[in-house]
């Protein structure tokens, strides 16, 4: 019985992945391979946010701070205009701290293990999970209400 459930449950992922690759937008953080900075910034300005507006802001953000230790570097001011027109402005607050803290304790590389991600200021058990399994291909998979649909 648990191998038929198993077997159910691996064909079920097998075709949301197909559909996944057939039918999934381009957006400028789905990079290959994945972009793990990127990803990072891109899950924080997805918290709580349509995707057509990190639309409008992504590409000019990542611009502006091109790479984890730039955005560490950068001046608060100047990440919140960056960031201006996605609201929340503690997200922009909490991503430049997680970017220093990168910095300071990863030696500038968004690491890969999930307790690693967990342990960024902004990053819960959801955006930790989807940088680790979208990014490093860890078995931390998240449940939201998305999924829940599917």
């Amino acid at each position: 019985m648990a191998s038929s459930w198993l077997q159910s449950d691996q064909e079920f992922v097998r075709r949301v992945a197909r559909w996944f690759g057939a039918a999934a937008r381009p957006l400028p953080w789905r990079t290959s391979p994945r972009d793990p900075y990127r990803s990072l910034v891109s899950e924080l300005m997805l918290q709580q946010t349509q995707v057509s507006r990190v639309l409008e802001k992504f590409d000019a953000f990542v611009v502006r701070f091109s790479t984890v230790r730039e955005l560490a570097q950068a001046d608060e001011r100047d990440v919140l205009a960056a960031w201006s027109g996605l609201g929340y402005y503690r997200r922009a607050r909490l991503l430049h701290a997680a970017a220093k803290a990168i910095v300071e304790e990863h030696g500038g590389r968004v690491p890969q293990e999930l307790e690693a991600l967990m342990s960024l200021p902004g990053l819960g058990r959801y955006t930790a999970g989807a940088i680790a399994s979208i990014v490093f291909g860890k078995a931390a998979p998240i449940v939201d209400g998305n999924v829940a649909r599917v």
